[in-house]
């Protein structure tokens, strides 16, 4: 997908994407502010950098077993977006992935995930658990900063 989508792209909150689509590219939903459900089809490998930044309407994104790659800002300010399930494929979490995602309560690392970038999730108000896999060798900086209702980080020995 190579071109970057407008509000006027978005139909009832949703966006379908063409077949044969394996990357969202950098900045491509940035600030759609009427996107508010994604289902991202089975193929695509990478979330661009800040792909769906600024949507703060996003309250659903499904992200398909072949994204392999979260990009910096990838889903920052989507302030309505609760919760995602990160694939089992994805090895780092970009810088800011996440950030200021405050409605963000759940989410769920796979296991082999090695790096939670710098602020991956800064800001995210409403996130309570968050159980940091063995596999993780590198926290950024800031990675979970004014993340206030945060009560239980469960961290492997080691």
């Amino acid at each position: 997908m190579k071109k970057n989508i407008t509000n006027k792209d978005i139909i009832n909150g949703s966006f379908v994407f063409p077949e044969g689509v394996t990357e969202i590219v950098d900045w491509a939903f940035e600030d759609c502010s009427s996107l508010s459900n994604i289902i991202i089809p089975e193929g695509v490998t990478k979330i661009g950098i800040g792909a769906f930044y600024g949507c703060k309407r996003l309250k659903h994104i499904t992200l398909p077993e072949s994204v392999t790659e979260i990009g910096n800002w990838a889903f920052e300010r989507c302030w309505s977006l609760s919760s995602i399930i990160i694939p089992e494929g994805v090895t780092e979490i970009g810088n800011m992935a996440f950030s200021e995602c405050s409605s963000l309560s759940n989410i769920i690392i796979p296991k082999i995930v090695a790096k939670i970038g710098i602020g991956a999730f800064y800001g995210c108000s409403s996130l309570k658990n968050i159980t940091i896999p063995e596999s993780v060798t590198e926290i950024g900086d800031w990675a979970f900063e004014d993340c206030s209702s945060l009560s239980n980080i469960i961290i492997p020995e080691g």
